[in-house]
């Protein structure tokens, strides 16, 4: 081996623990960042899918007879000429 690579060997060799810290560090950060893109992929998928369920419910529709107001309204008009 040449001497560069006997140096190489020897400052890994001694920051070996520091590199290694290093290296579990950014595997949990990682793990982390694909944890939450995975839960915001679920979290968007169950949402889609409810709405979807939703939209196709049948809607409860109510009636209302306006007419009470409608005769208040024109009482006022004719009461105005």
């Amino acid at each position: 081996m040449s001497q560069e690579k006997v140096d190489r060997y020897k400052k890994e060799k001694a920051n070996r623990k520091q590199i290694m810290r290093r290296q579990r560090l950014m595997s949990f950060v990682r793990k982390g960042v694909l944890t939450l893109a995975a839960a915001a992929l679920v979290g968007w998928l169950a949402y889609s899918a409810y709405g979807i369920h939703e939209a196709n419910r049948e809607r409860v529709v109510a009636e209302v007879n306006y007419d009470a107001v409608t005769d208040y309204l024109n009482s006022l008009t004719s009461d105005a000429e």
